[in-house]
């Protein structure tokens, strides 16, 4: 302010002399005069000028030197501030000294040590990690010194904090999304690493790797506990090791596991051995699959081996073994069971049999890979009688109103009304422990399904293919014991010609020399067993089996299952009864009848699987 009053001063002091030189060519006494009145104005103007900034003469003392600094700043002043006040002041003062003298190398001395003393506290600034401060003296020095190093200095920092900021976002967005250590660039442990790697001590870099580390140990827990992919969590605990250093978590993560897997294994043992128990074969074959990828003990894991080698043959039993299983019910057991060994047998006759029937080839190669369990008699009436009082079945004999009985009196065989399970093969009340008769094949289905359901076991009716290869018991001959006649009486319940009726009456067409004692049929195990130790196979009922009727075995089954179609309406009676003759007492020898027909010839036995 003192400059420009100086300078407006000296230019009023100058004015008379310009205003005479102006005025030569006009009268003397005009100008004299006007000059006069200029000189009053500029006398009040001067004292007006003295009336604002003082009367004292001294405000206009001013060193001459200066006369030649102009009346208006050569440069625009930058209009910036320290934070510092003393510090601003001077910056001011000497950017308006340089906005008038832009190059007095004594003030640029001054503002340079000034901006030493900026330079040194934006360093102090970076290393206390002050960035908004640094920032702001930075900006002052772009103004005033834009080429000192220190800008690019706190413009590098800038970057690299923001950097930092948006990598610390990614990485716990990655840590939130489960993105641990996959895929590359864009999960956790790689972030947060990444930050520490511009700032070694960020904190929250830090504690974020420790977050991973918890998080990636967590996941291999979880890997072995619910995946039993005990591989895969120890793969995943070397990485929780590459991304944060703290073995004891580890350690004691690697011992849980070991032991979790200890008893994983333990108990994957012992579910081998309920598979094999309950029939599910192919369950325990996975599980002992499973056991040797885990390292089970050799020894142990061969003895499963052969135990499931040896149940998908007989289940938990032995070949020739006899069981009965529980019917829950009746708080008693259900049939005697007999388990029959795999193998293979021809099955029908050899087109030089004598009395073959067509329906009974081509014979052909039957292979049983599994065991099986088949009862040793026929289901008996007081068996029968459980479960028609269990479940309130009526037969179909019961439904019709009729079934088919030996007239004692006339020898013929006739159907007769009023006759059912309860009777025997002539209308008279039946023992309990004689085979059932006057049974459908629908009723014997529906008795071997209420048997499985009470039991919990696999009952059936037996295939074709399974009752002759029972029937036959490693034999190839007509009829099991051999050839031609019985060599010993009692061995079956068919027809012999030293057989007599109640009434007196012989057969017509008999086995020769042969009596078994009984004219209709005997209580169940009476006679002789066949090898397998089957009783009545041969004799005593004929019995239904399961398949459909086929009038040849072209196209038949080669693995012992029941031949079915859908909807078939006549299903095969297998096996030999009390009134049948030698032919028709050949093991290869089959008939068929309706599904809803009953005979005082026909009953059933059951198989089960094993």
């Amino acid at each position: 302010m003192r400059f420009l009053l100086f300078a407006t001063s000296v230019v009023l002091m100058l004015a008379p002399w310009a205003v005479s030189a102006q005025d030569e060519s006009g009268s003397t006494e005009g100008a004299e005069a006007e000059a006069q009145a200029e000189e009053s104005e500029e006398q009040r103007r001067v004292r007006r000028l003295g009336d604002m900034v003082g009367s004292d003469t001294d405000e206009f003392d001013i060193d001459f030197e200066n006369l030649d600094m102009p009346a208006q700043p050569v440069e625009d002043v930058p209009e910036v501030s320290l934070p510092d006040p003393e510090q601003d002041a001077e910056l001011q003062r000497l950017l308006r000294q340089l906005a008038f003298v832009p190059n007095d190398q004594e003030t640029l001395d001054a503002l340079s040590d000034l901006l030493d003393q900026v330079e040194a506290d934006i360093d102090e600034a970076l290393a206390q990690g002050d960035l908004a401060l640094a920032q702001q003296l930075a900006g002052v020095m772009t103004e005033v010194e834009p080429d000192r190093a220190i800008i690019g200095e706190v413009q590098a920092a800038v970057e690299r904090e923001n950097s930092i900021g948006q990598t610390l976002q990614q990485a716990a967005a990655a840590l939130e999304a489960g993105r641990l250590t996959e895929p590359a660039g864009d999960n956790a442990a790689e972030l947060f690493g990444q930050v520490l790697e511009m700032e070694p001590g960020n904190e929250t870099a830090q504690a974020g790797l420790v977050e991973t580390h918890q998080a990636i140990v967590a996941d291999a827990v979880s890997m072995a506990r619910e995946d039993m992919d005990f591989e895969g969590a120890e793969a995943r605990l070397v990485q929780a090791e590459g991304v944060h250093e703290s073995p004891e978590a580890v350690a004691e993560a690697r011992d849980s596991i070991a032991q979790f897997r200890e008893r994983h294994i333990e108990e994957l043992h012992q579910s081998v051995l309920t598979h094999i128990d309950e029939g599910r074969y192919d369950q325990a074959e996975e599980a002992i699959t499973e056991l040797v990828a885990l390292g089970h003990e050799r020894e142990r894991v061969e003895s499963l081996q052969a135990s499931l080698a040896d149940a998908r043959l007989y289940g938990s039993f032995e070949p020739g073994q006899v069981f009965s299983d529980q019917v829950e019910r009746l708080g008693r057991s259900g049939p005697e069971m007999v388990v029959l060994p795999a193998g293979s047998f021809m099955m029908g006759s050899p087109e030089d049999e004598d009395d073959r029937m067509a329906n009974e080839g081509p014979q052909h190669r039957v292979t049983f890979d599994r065991g099986f369990a088949l009862s040793r008699t026929e289901v008996t009436v007081g068996q029968f009688a459980e479960f028609v009082n269990a479940t309130g079945y009526r037969t179909d004999a019961e439904i019709s109103g009729a079934s088919r009985v030996y007239d004692l009196d006339t020898g013929r065989m006739d159907e007769r009304s009023e006759v059912n399970w309860r009777l025997d093969y002539s209308g008279a009340e039946a023992d309990d422990n004689l085979p059932v008769i006057h049974i459908s094949w629908r009723d014997a289905n529906a008795y071997v399904e209420w048997l499985s359901q009470e039991t919990g076991r696999s009952y059936r009716l037996p295939s074709e293919a399974e009752f002759e290869y029972a029937l036959r018991a490693g034999t190839q001959t007509p009829y099991w014991w051999g050839d031609g006649s019985p060599p010993e009486n009692d061995m079956e319940n068919v027809t012999g010609d030293r057989d007599v009726s109640p009434t007196g009456a012989r057969w017509n067409v008999a086995f020769r020399r042969y009596s078994d004692g009984h004219w209709g049929p005997a209580p169940v195990g009476t006679l002789m067993r066949n090898p397998f130790e089957l009783n009545d196979m041969g004799g005593n009922v004929m019995e239904w089996v399961e398949d459909c009727w086929h009038d040849s075995f072209v196209r038949a089954p080669d693995d012992g299952s029941a031949w079915v179609n859908p909807g078939c309406e006549r299903r095969v009676i297998k096996g030999a009864s009390w009134s049948s003759t030698p032919s028709m007492s050949r093991s290869a020898f089959r008939i068929s009848s309706s599904t809803a027909s009953t005979d005082m010839r026909v009953g059933f036995r059951v198989a089960r699987d094993l």
